[in-house]
This record gives structure tokens, C-alpha cells and sequence, in this order.
């Protein structure tokens, strides 16, 4: 190939490259294209003015409803203004992954269940950091190829992001009454994640909330942790107690906490607007191991080694062997009383840990009670 005719091809992609950035609303279309080719069911993009959401967060943490959470305050404002966190940045590319790996009703019938565990739904597979970090990585560098390097930053849900405020002010949805993300026609079962960028993009209209006078999720919830309309105390949530704390989880919550062996979904598998939520077509958000239905008994046998061997590769992963103990000694204290379960019980009664043997003497204390 001559020099001329080189010469003519970069000078062409150069000048398709100006074109891309001088038309921010055809690169804010190529953008969404790509990302729905990435496996993302939506994007949307938002300024970085988060002052509400600023004002809501102080409120929540001067309520101390973010427990042992400290990461919550750590970071100043960082959180709530993101030109602190990534300086230079202008607009916030944000994106949803539906995850849902099965049926509703499937999950409905596994609550409260006397033999087997109750596992998150979005924790039965692959860990979602992993899965969309990937995707939003393989999106900026669509976008670098097209109009060549820009300044950027990924989160997934590993720094401090107001991700569902940014959401929501990005259309994705709106924040609902049980604090997580809504979205009119795909309810609540996605993933969020976000590209901080120096783009100037055209930003989307933020939703507004449709949730009108529904209170099924803060009637739903085992241990009254909606304390008020949008308000979560994290210091009542299962999935705070089940993931979050370190300690030992309070006595006044292990009968409520039934089978949940980590986290919670009791909000949004009562929640209407989820008769719209689709099921997940990604192979990584597939149950592995059969947690999506496993013998409490089976779990509480697993060693260590074992537990790396099942977990590796998944959310559970960031809990510890020690607290999946404690977790699964809890639902077993309040699963069906047979030889089977107090026998697997009495095995980790003089457990190493004091937090599993706690927990452990609790459970046993519970089938006593029974006979």
C-alpha cells in the first residue's frame, strides 16, 4: 500500500473520530448500541450534580443506619460528588445487567424451607464485580477505538459510588420504598455499574417513583428493616447480617432470618412491579453447586477446603468459611427438628471459633425447646 493511500486512510479516520466528538448525541447512540451488544439491557447518562442524594446520605448515616458499615462515611464526599473522586469528570455512563436465574415462584417456594437453604438470587453465580467490570472495560475501549483515548474510570459496586442515585438519575429506574432500584418494565433483578467520563454527553431525563402507596415490601420484610418509606436501617437487614456484619448476628433476628444463609430477597420477590422482571439469559448468573436449593445439613458439613473448592469464583467468597458457619448454624436452629440436624449440629458444638460455637449452641438450644 503507498504512502498517499495510508496517508488518506488515517486522515479519514481521524476526521471520522472529530466527527464522533463534535456529535455527542450520534456517539451517545453508538454508545448504547454497544452496550446493549455487551449484554446490558439499558444505559442511560447523568450529570454529576448529586446534592439530594448527598443530603439523604448524611441523614441516613447521622441515624447510625449504617451499623459497622464504616466504608459508608469513610470517604468524606466523595461518595455524593464525583468530580472529587475522578477528577475531570463531566457525565456518569450508568448500566444494568437483569440476573435473575430462575423463576420467582421457585424462589417464593424455597423461603422459610424446614430442610434447605435460601441463597440470595444474585449470588448463586459468578460474582457480578467480575462479570460486569468485563463488560464495561470491553465498552470503553469500543469507545476509545472509535474517537481514541478519553478520560474514564469503571465501578462495580467497589468504591464509593450513590450508584442507584445515579441511576435513577440517569432513567434507569427509581429508587423504591425498600431502597433498591426499579424499573418499569424489568422491576428490580439487575445489576448496576458505571463509567465515570470527561465525555460531554447529552443526559437522560432522571424517572420519577411509582411505587404510589404499595407497602408490600416494608410489610414483607422479616425483620422490619424498613423503618419508613425509603429508609433502611442496615442494622435490621438480613442481608446486613447474613454478609456485612462480622460479629455475632443478635438474637432478636435469628427466628426472622428462617433460611437465608446469605443475603435477602424478601423486598422484591413481593414486590408488583416485578411481575415485569424477565429471566436472566447470562450463563455466569446461573446457580452453581446447587445453592439454589441445597441441604442445610450438607452446607454445615462442608470443610474449608471444600467451601474454597464451591465458592471460588462467587460473591459468597467475601463472608469467610467462618461466618458461612454461622450462617447456616442459625437457619439449621430453625429448621424441622430431625436426628439429622441436631447430629450435624452437635459436631461444630465445640467449634474452634467461639462465633460458630455460639451460634451453634443456639441452634441446639432451639431444638431442645421443641421437645
Amino acid at each position: 500500500m503507498g504512502k498517499d493511500r495510508i496517508r488518506t486512510i488515517i486522515l479519514a479516520a481521524m476526521n471520522e473520530r472529530r466527527q464522533r466528538i463534535d456529535d455527542p448525541e450520534r456517539l451517545k447512540a453508538d454508545v448504547r448500541a454497544w452496550a446493549l451488544d455487551l449484554g446490558f439491557q439499558q444505559i442511560g447518562v447523568s450529570d454529576i450534580d448529586l446534592e439530594q442524594a448527598e443530603s439523604r446520605l448524611q441523614e441516613w448515616l447521622r441515624a447510625n443506619f449504617h451499623g459497622r458499615m464504616d466504608y459508608m462515611s469513610r470517604h468524606g464526599t466523595k461518595r455524593s460528588r464525583p468530580q472529587e473522586l475522578v477528577p475531570g469528570t463531566l457525565r456518569i455512563i450508568s448500566v444494568r445487567m437483569d440476573y435473575l436465574p430462575q423463576s420467582q415462584d421457585a424462589a417464593i417456594a424455597l423461603l422459610d424451607h424446614e430442610r434447605q437453604a435460601y441463597v440470595s438470587r444474585y449470588a448463586l453465580g459468578r460474582d457480578y464485580h467480575k462479570v460486569l467490570r468485563g463488560r464495561l472495560r470491553a465498552l470503553a475501549r469500543r469507545i476509545e477505538d472509535t474517537i481514541g483515548p478519553f478520560g474514564y474510570r469503571i465501578f462495580v459496586d467497589s468504591a464509593p459510588v450513590l450508584e442507584k442515585a445515579i441511576a435513577e438519575k440517569a432513567g434507569l429506574g427509581w429508587i423504591g420504598k425498600h431502597t433498591n432500584l426499579i424499573n418499569r418494565d424489568a422491576g428490580s433483578w439487575f445489576f448496576l455499574g458505571e463509567l465515570y467520563t470527561d465525555l460531554p454527553l447529552p443526559i437522560d431525563a432522571a424517572e420519577e417513583s411509582h411505587c404510589g402507596t404499595c407497602r408490600a415490601c416494608i410489610d414483607v420484610c422479616p425483620t422490619d428493616a424498613i423503618v419508613a418509606p425509603y429508609t433502611l436501617d442496615a442494622r435490621r437487614c438480613i442481608s446486613y447480617l447474613t454478609i456485612e456484619l462480622k460479629d455475632s448476628i443478635p438474637t432478636e433476628f435469628r427466628k426472622a432470618i428462617g433460611n437465608r444463609i446469605y443475603g435477602c430477597d424478601d423486598c422484591q420477590l413481593f414486590c408488583p412491579w416485578n411481575k415485569f422482571a424477565q429471566q436472566s439469559g447470562e450463563a455466569d448468573f446461573a446457580p452453581r453447586n446447587d445453592l439454589d436449593a441445597a441441604d442445610l445439613v450438607a452446607l454445615f458439613q462442608w470443610d474449608e477446603a471444600e467451601w474454597l473448592t464451591r465458592t471460588e469464583g462467587s460473591a459468597i467468597r467475601r463472608i469467610g468459611y467462618e461466618r458461612w458457619l454461622r450462617n447456616v448454624a442459625v437457619a439449621l436452629g430453625n429448621a424441622k427438628t430431625t436426628p439429622e440436624v441436631v447430629n450435624a449440629l452437635n459436631k461444630r458444638r465445640d467449634s474452634d471459633s467461639m462465633l460458630v460455637a455460639e451460634h451453634v449452641a443456639w441452634a441446639l438450644t432451639q431444638h431442645e425447646q421443641q421437645n
